[in-house]
């Protein structure tokens, strides 16, 4: 039965998956708002596109540390609860693409999902990150790297034999992440898709 203090986790893992990167480190560094440039998501891909590496590779890493530190900690108080860090590492997917610093608008969920997935689940989540890699060497798109990601997790994570309750949790993120680019799909028929560093040739 839920208390107090784990309903305290899961509100931890709410507002820091809120917390707006992307948006916070471009403001920073670049002086404007993401979200009035490229594609408008304050995202990993569209920070990097439009504000460049190093304000990429932050929102990135900060993106997934964000998923990663509520579940570990979790995992650290409660080794034989994964339900309660299977719940945190939700509420910070939830509070990164619904942020309400941003008028619950935020990113697709693809980095904070990574992080969350890293500490729940560290195998499977690798053999993810070399399918995205490979997906977006071969396609020139991040956005097809993502949904890549997206449909492996949760094949990986019932090929490593992960607990059950892990495996539905990595479907369910993945169906998130599919539903989040349905956009990128539509561009990607019309061939109108942005490549990793903007516009294809």
């Amino acid at each position: 039965m839920m208390d107090f203090r784990d309903f305290a986790l899961i509100l931890f893992g709410y507002f820091a998956g809120g917390i707006p990167t992307g948006y916070l480190v471009v403001k920073r560094l670049k002086g404007y708002d993401i979200r009035t440039k490229g594609s408008g998501n304050p995202g990993t891909a569209n920070v990097y596109r439009n504000a460049g590496a190093l304000a990429g590779a932050i929102t990135l890493v900060v993106d997934a540390l964000k998923g990663y530190a509520p579940v570990y900690l979790c995992l650290i108080l409660h080794p034989r609860r994964p339900e309660l860090a299977i719940a945190a590492g939700a509420a910070a997917i939830i509070g990164h693409n619904w942020t309400p610093l941003l008028g619950f608008k935020g990113g697709k969920g693809v980095a904070t999902s990574a992080g969350v997935f890293l500490a729940l689940i560290p195998l499977p989540m690798a053999a993810t990150m070399a399918a995205f890699a490979l997906a977006v060497k071969i396609s020139g798109h991040i956005s097809v790297g993502s949904m890549t990601a997206a449909i492996s997790l949760p094949i990986a994570a019932v090929a490593f034999h992960s607990q059950t309750a892990y495996c539905i949790a990595a479907a369910i993120s993945g169906g998130l992440i599919i539903y989040k680019h349905i956009p990128n799909l539509k561009r990607l028929r019309q061939n109108k898709e942005l490549g990793i560093h903007g516009p294809s040739a």
